[in-house]
């Protein structure tokens, strides 16, 4: 079956930075067998990067293979923006599909979980808070000091906070070093920020679909996805737990969170088997009227909106816009702290984190003598050539897992 049948069918809602590769699931599941349970990870205390406290800090996780006696087998996968914990196999055997990298995460897969122990936390206020195999600390949670819900009050977080909340949780399970980090777009932050912060951690990182910072450009694009939720007459400035919640708001930006993680080519194939036209009846009689691939987009939107919080949308958004490696304000004196190998996959025609942010890191370390490889991936889907199309790069990332 074809992304765009998957599309057609509503089995791939408002994808994106939305998706959870769910192409091939079936036959996936059936080669690796995976099945894995979400864990619950715990601080009584956790302070954020910019000097805050969260109390009764919760997170869920969940891992694949084994970890050695030594502990030194350790592959973290950092996720998306939009994803979860659930990089690989499923919950039950008879999910609809598997985590969203199940076709390089397993035995004998380019992420061989016959050698390697691979873990996967849901980040601080994830996206999908209303998920129940999700487990996150966020606006949406209830505030141990009030009862309440946190809403804006929830500190600004940051991609340094999800590191630490990962290297919290590492240190809990006995592990001191990572064989590898990888990670996809917001997930290739988290991967590259743990290769500055914590240089003696990391041996290995793989950042696809990635960058060294957020830029001017792109912290504006990234202010498109907030601007529907606040003009949001339900929003409430963020206090709308016990109300409607802004839905109208959520699906909007959603909307546009899909249409920048993909491409034209991939519209126009869709809006061919929409038998899309400019000059629709509806439109052109009614302007409430919306054209098919409106519609379209849309609804997918809506029914992925079902298990997502609009707040966390927003948190998710300012820690992308805050992002640098290093968060030292400094990207060049950050990555000239590297000492792991590093690997670059972005992808040629990436709309939403252009191929040139993943270039300026991997040249920096280059200048600074580091150890770093570029290759592009290719295909229609932008951005999303690194979550559905991941496994072009399978012998890549093997190779480069195993190198020593």
């Amino acid at each position: 079956m074809s992304l765009t049948q998957l599309f057609q069918n509503g089995l791939l809602a408002a994808v994106a930075l939305l998706l959870s590769a769910h192409l091939n699931a079936a036959q996936s599941y059936s080669q690796t067998g995976q099945l894995v349970e979400k864990k619950r990870f715990e601080l009584e205390r956790f302070t954020t990067f910019a000097g805050k406290t969260i109390k009764q800090l919760h997170v869920g996780w969940e891992s694949y293979g084994t970890l050695n006696e030594a502990k030194d087998n350790v592959v973290l996968i950092t996720h998306y923006f939009s994803a979860t914990s659930h990089a690989a196999g499923k919950y039950k055997p008879d999910d609809a599909s598997p985590g969203y990298w199940d076709n390089i995460i397993g035995p004998g897969k380019a992420i061989d979980t016959d050698k390697y122990f691979v873990i996967s936390v849901d980040t601080l206020a994830n996206l999908n808070a209303y998920d129940p195999n999700v487990i996150t600390t966020g606006p949406a949670s209830i505030n141990p000091d009030t009862g309440k819900h946190y809403g804006l009050t929830f500190p600004v977080v940051t991609i340094r906070d999800f590191v630490n909340v990962q290297k919290a949780l590492l240190e809990s399970l006995g592990i001191k070093k990572l064989h590898a980090v990888v990670g996809a777009s917001m997930g290739s932050m988290q991967a590259l920020d743990w290769a500055t912060a914590y240089p003696d951690w990391v041996e290995r990182m793989i950042s696809v679909i990635g960058s060294g910072q957020s830029d001017a450009w792109t912290t504006a694009l990234l202010e498109k996805w907030a601007i529907p939720i606040q003009l949001d007459k339900h929003w409430a400035n963020g206090d709308y737990y016990n109300a409607a919640p802004p839905t109208q708001g959520l699906t909007a930006a959603l909307m546009f969170i899909t249409q920048d993680a993909l491409t034209p080519t991939f519209f126009n194939k869709t809006g061919k088997n929409l038998a899309y036209s400019a000059l629709e009846k509806g439109p052109l009689n009614d302007i409430r009227q919306q054209h098919s691939i409106v519609k379209w987009l849309k609804s997918r939107a809506e029914e992925r909106a079902k298990l997502m919080d609009a707040n966390h949308l927003l948190y998710l958004v300012r820690a992308s816009q805050l992002y640098t490696a290093g968060h030292s304000g400094n990207l060049e004196e950050a990555l000239s702290q590297v000492k792991a190998k590093t690997l670059f996959l972005p992808s040629f025609n990436d709309l939403l984190l252009m191929p040139y942010l993943a270039k300026n890191a991997s040249s920096a370390l280059a200048q600074h003598g580091k150890n770093t490889h570029y290759e592009t991936l290719s295909g229609d889907l932008g951005h999303l050539n690194g979550v559905v199309g991941i496994e072009q790069a399978a012998n890549k990332i093997s190779a480069f897992l195993a190198d020593n």
